[in-house]
């Protein structure tokens, strides 16, 4: 029997996963699950306009850039995702419904609505799978990696105003970096940091419970507000942050 996932992606199509600078020597590696707005040309649209598609919804804005700034400054791997969340969620869980979502902060998305067992696994198969297999290559060819998953968040959200410039969560495995980059962060004047803000890190997160907790590995889940890494400019200062806070969070936590 055919493979479904050879239905969804053309011969010439890129495949899920990225790695910029893959031969960093850092023990940093930088993820990036939301980073992509591609859809499968099989998919079309999802039957929603540019403007929809530009949204948070479909991706996490900044990050993309962000991953390739901090790549750069610490000489570590940026591995991520080039299809948009909204063809499937590489930070869920496969099975759930949240993977592939009939509706996104109030969108209907046209193209996700009553899907079958075959349509969901192929972008299962074409996408989610192929991305969380390549994490594990590249754990098992880093096996002392950090990991640090890249994501943003939107300014306002149900009409409260998000007031963080960045947040750091965590939950179970090893956290002491984790706790580390907070104090560290919130050292910068003026600046709130969000201790599991604006989310808890909880069972609904995939790729940080999937590939460090089981392995030991120390690691961190960065949110940055979209509208402080919205362009270059923003992206290359907030690189420049975080970088520097990796770096002393590192003193006090040491890779092991």
């Amino acid at each position: 029997m055919a493979d479904p996932k050879d239905d969804l992606l053309g011969p010439d199509e890129p495949q899920p996963a990225d790695v910029i600078n893959s031969a960093g020597r850092a023990p940093f590696l930088l993820l990036g699950d939301h980073a992509g707005t591609l859809i499968p040309r099989r998919l079309g649209s999802l039957g929603l306009p540019p403007e929809e598609r530009a949204r948070h919804i479909a991706v996490d804005i900044g990050v993309r850039g962000l991953g390739e700034r901090l790549a750069e400054r610490l000489d570590a791997p940026f591995l991520h995702q080039r299809y948009s969340r909204l063809v499937v969620d590489c930070n869920r869980d496969p099975a759930s419904p949240e993977a592939i979502p009939e509706v996104s902060d109030g969108t209907v998305i046209p193209g996700n609505q009553r899907l079958g067992a075959r349509d969901r696994e192929q972008r299962v198969g074409a996408i989610h799978r192929p991305y969380h297999d390549r994490i594990a290559s590249e754990i098992a060819a880093r096996p002392r990696a950090m990991l640090i998953s890249l994501h943003s968040f939107t300014p306002v959200f149900g009409g409260y105003a998000r007031p963080w410039y960045v947040g750091v969560l965590h939950w179970e495995g090893d956290t002491r970096f984790a706790r580390a980059l907070l104090d560290v962060l919130g050292e910068g004047p003026g600046r709130v940091v969000g201790d599991n803000e604006p989310y808890r890190m909880d069972a609904t997160d995939y790729t940080v419970p999937r590939h460090a907790f089981a392995a030991g590995l120390p690691y961190a889940e960065i949110e940055v507000r979209q509208d402080l890494i919205a362009d270059a400019d923003g992206q290359a200062a907030w690189a420049e942050i975080l970088a520097e806070a990796f770096g002393r969070a590192l003193l006090l936590h040491p890779s092991p």
